[in-house]
């Protein structure tokens, strides 16, 4: 068969829908990778004309350009737009689009949760400039500090689009890390074993891991405070047994992770383009893997850093400087791998060499800044200065912005097959460095003179008139300069000619395939024999596109790829992936519609929403799997292989897995919180306690061990057991409510709720999906295809009922005690 004759079949099967629909309906990989920069470029284009305004409002003493009240609505959305609606995103949306180009695959693991977790991120992301378009936006800083974020600060609505925007968002977050979680451990091109996986898929995984582990604490506390404002639970009302505090704690917990989620994406891109820049291998693969693991772990030890000033313990302070210094260590050990590969090869300073080594001059800069920070005695002076604002920009723009800016321009021609028609970047380069610079290491300067941060305008005689006014010019240059880029690629992409396939000979299988990409990626998956693919074997591309790898035949018209072993890289099963379909956008409209009702407090809209989800939720699953098996189906080379419907770990148990762990490090902060309130919130202990009596741990023993023993039975009565269970250890949860009726009276009462809440709602998760598998059963559907589906409900059942036994045993803990 000819490879006009397979692209013509396969680009028919893969492809999106023609016109306007096809933006709504397509699960495919490269559109909605490209959907999610394009729509992260929108928001950080409004994050900078923000930014302009503040500094424009900064530029004078006593500016009467925005006034207190707009001055914190502009400050607080810039700082929410930049952390949470574009880096976070961008590193998503790169994700979502190389991952499977570069693992030499044919979509990820997940497509439709990749485009339902799109939706939210655009949905939610418009509630928030809807908030801002209106005068309404949050105003409390991007950091949402109780007393200032609660009630007693901001009575409005504001800080209620912080709270359930952001967590709307966040669903995104945690679909993508999810899908790339697995998609990097079994979603790889036959024969790419872990020691020969692209350095990027290394960093991607590590990111999407901190993802899953760091910002649930952050969510717990947007739910806690939410529930403050909205129902008057007193989590943070010192007079009532909460403390103000604990929203530090969760808020840091993730906040400084966040920095290395940020940093650790466009350092795989840096280790990606920087051999290529400068033709030589990367040298020293495993101490980078070994680096990015490092600091991965490292960063979630920092999170105190910045609460030096709270009264920290003094043994804690030394604890957490310590841990703050020691991050620069596996930092430093990337810098020196890419600095002696530099050396190693002969660099070539084409536009996104140059871009590398402006984030090296900057970076460096905003890590030892980082490390004079760490030192409690100089933090304790420079804190909430502008010299902290000066840091974090540093750090965020010099090794995010810069190392992105040299990614989009390594892989333009890719995304568009063209190449650069006006010489602009050059010149855009030179304005946003140089204002960037002008911008930012002038704050320093006013930061150590004593300038506060957050405030909307300033006295003269201070000596901080030349600083600002200098910076704000500076800025507008920068401004400048990110026009310019706007404006290359935007012509790169509408009027340049066409480039070569691979215009710097790169190593890896994203520049095997024609740009721009076809829909499927590659006519056949390759086989893969060493970490730099292409330098191994120059003629890999003819062979892909001869159909000479696996999945080469359309026979069976349907989209499939490969999963292999974790470790070895060895073929495993096959996956056949679902076709277009809009029904992600409209899951994510309908739990859009439950944060809507919790916004407007229309809380009759929210169980209705909440119905919706399920019942959509429900369609979804049974429609994942077929109604009977297949058998072995040939893949190609010789080889025959089932399909993901008939093995004990699908997709599905692995997605499960990783999500537990978001789902757990959620409980793990909850227990977190309800500890801090009984070792160090005042008004401690509280004045009541809610008792189980011993039919209650006995009805609540029974349930788990039903659930427990149910899940390990057969596919009929074994499960309908479980359900069983479910239910009993729910009831005991109930009974738990009903011992402590008002939620509102104390801390504890209310942290009572949440975690018994937490414990009942997982049960009614466990009992859905053992319906599930019970009415797959009574439908006849296949023997074969239960196996998956049991193991996955069986996860769920057993995370349920220990959680719960954890829950209601900390709710009555002060009662068995006292």
């Amino acid at each position: 068969m000819s490879s006009l004759k397979r692209h013509r079949a396969l680009s028919r099967i893969w492809a999106s829908d023609p016109g306007w629909k096809g933006w709504f309906t397509t699960v495919n990989h490269t559109d909605l990778g490209r959907m999610f920069l394009t729509v992260a470029v929108f928001f950080f284009v409004v994050g900078g004309v923000l930014a302009m305004l503040i500094r424009a409002q900064l530029a004078t003493p006593r500016s009467a350009f925005l006034g207190p009240e707009h001055y914190n609505q502009v400050f607080t959305m810039h700082g929410t737009i930049m952390m949470f609606l574009f880096a976070i995103p961008v590193f998503e949306g790169f994700a979502v689009y190389l991952l499977p180009k570069l693992l030499g695959s044919r979509d990820l693991a997940f497509p439709r949760l990749t485009a339902y977790g799109f939706w939210c991120y655009v949905f939610g992301g418009s509630m928030m400039i809807f908030s801002l378009l209106w005068g309404i936006a949050p105003d409390s800083g991007w950091f949402m500090y109780p007393p200032l974020s609660s009630t007693l600060g901001a009575p409005g609505i504001n800080s209620d689009f912080w709270l359930i925007g952001i967590t709307f968002v966040e669903i995104s977050a945690i679909a993508a890390a999810v899908e790339i979680t697995v998609t990097v451990l079994r979603y790889r091109a036959p024969g790419m074993s872990l020691s020969k996986m692209p350095i990027f898929a290394w960093y991607a995984l590590v990111t999407a891991v901190m993802i899953l582990t760091g910002f649930p604490p952050l969510i717990l506390g947007s739910i806690l405070l939410e529930l403050e404002r909205a129902f008057d639970m007193p989590f943070f009302q010192a007079a009532a047994g909460g403390d103000a505090l604990l929203w530090q704690h969760l808020f840091w917990l993730f906040g400084h992770p966040e920095v290395y989620i940020i940093f650790l994406p466009a350092a795989g891109a840096i280790s990606t383009i920087l051999p290529v820049m400068a033709r030589t291998g990367l040298l020293g693969y495993g101490w980078i893997v070994a680096a990015a693991v490092a600091l991965g772990v490292l960063s979630f030890g920092l999170w105190v850093h910045h609460m030096f000033t709270t009264g920290i313990p003094h043994l804690g302070l030394a604890f957490f400087s310590a841990a703050s210094t020691l991050v620069a260590v596996p930092t430093a050990v990337q810098l020196f791998i890419w600095i002696g590969t530099l050396a190693k090869g002969a660099p070539r300073l084409h536009l996104p060499m140059l871009w590398l080594l402006a984030f090296f001059a900057t970076f460096v800069i905003g890590g030892l800044t980082g490390v004079m920070v760490a030192i409690v005695p100089f933090d304790w002076q420079v804190h909430d200065t502008y010299f902290i604002v000066a840091h974090l920009h540093y750090v965020l723009i010099g090794g995010f912005v810069f190392p992105m800016l040299a990614a989009l321009y390594y892989w333009l021609p890719h995304f568009t097959g063209r190449k650069t028609y006006f010489n602009l970047g050059p010149t855009a380069f030179w304005l946003v460095v140089i204002g960037f610079h002008g911008t930012f290491l002038l704050l320093h300067w006013a930061g150590l003179l004593g300038m506060r941060r957050r405030i909307d305008s300033f006295e003269p005689g201070q000596g901080w008139e030349a600083i600002n006014l200098i910076a704000s010019v500076s800025s507008f240059v920068m401004a400048i300069g990110f026009a310019l880029i706007a404006i290359d690629v935007i012509v790169s992409v509408l009027a340049s000619v066409r480039g070569s396939r691979d215009p710097w000979g790169g190593s890896t299988l994203d520049w095997a395939m024609p740009t721009p990409p076809a829909a499927y990626n590659f006519a056949s998956l390759p086989e893969v024999s060493a970490r730099d693919p292409l330098w191994a074997d120059p003629d890999l591309p003819a062979k892909i596109a001869r159909g000479e790898g696996y999945l080469g035949d359309w026979a069976r018209d349907r989209r499939e790829t490969l999963t292999v072993e974790v470790t070895t890289g060895a073929p495993r099963y096959v996956v056949v992936f679902p076709a277009n379909t809009g029904f992600p956008m409209a899951m994510s409209a309908v739990t859009g519609l439950f944060f809507l009702g919790l916004l407007t407090k229309a809380y009759w809209l929210v169980p209705l929403a909440l119905i919706g989800v399920v019942a959509m939720a429900l369609y979804w699953v049974w429609g994942l799997l077929p109604r009977r098996g297949e058998g072995a189906v040939p893949v190609g080379r010789g080889l025959s292989l089932v399909t993901a419907a008939e093995v004990a770990d699908p997709p599905g148990w692995w997605g499960s897995l990783f999500l537990l762990l978001a789902n757990g490090t959620f409980f793990g902060s909850l227990l977190f919180g309800y500890s801090f309130y009984w070792t160090i919130a005042p008004n401690w202990p509280p004045p009541a306690y809610a008792e189980l009596s011993l039919v209650g741990w006995a009805l609540l023993a029974l349930g788990v061990v039903l659930a427990l023993l149910g899940t390990r039975g057969g596919a009929g009565a074994g499960h309908a057991l479980a359900v069983l269970g479910t239910l009993a250890i729910a009831a005991v949860g109930a009974r738990v409510l009903w011992l402590v009726p008002d939620p509102t009276v104390h801390a504890y009462d209310a942290t009572v709720w949440v975690l018994v809440g937490y414990g009942i709602l997982h049960q009614g998760i466990a009992a859905l999906m053992n319906g599930v598998i019970v009415a797959r059963g009574i439908a006849g559907h296949g023997a074969e295809t239960w196996q998956g589906p049991a193991r996955i409900a069986r996860l769920w059942t057993d995370y349920g009922g220990i959680t719960a036994v954890l829950a209601y045993g900390a709710a009555v803990l002060p009662g068995a005690l006292s």
